[in-house]
């Protein structure tokens, strides 16, 4: 699957919301989370996860570089 694919499905799939305050924003990300079953917060937890450790490799790939 390539990015565009990937960019459109992921589209198709995100939930937003244009909070008015944060207590707005708050409530809104609450009701999402309880809305999803155990299994998406769980796939979600794990997207975030691998993408902070790309996002980590990826720093100290740009130090390597620097010291070079």
């Amino acid at each position: 699957m390539g990015l565009e694919e990937r960019a459109r499905l992921r589209k198709m799939r995100m939930a937003v919301h244009r909070a008015v305050s944060f207590d707005d924003a708050e409530l809104w990300d609450l009701e999402y989370w309880q809305s999803v079953t155990p299994k998406e917060r769980l796939l979600a937890y794990m997207a975030i996860r691998r993408e902070v450790a790309l996002v980590q490799a990826s720093r100290k790939s740009d130090d390597t570089k620097q010291e070079a």
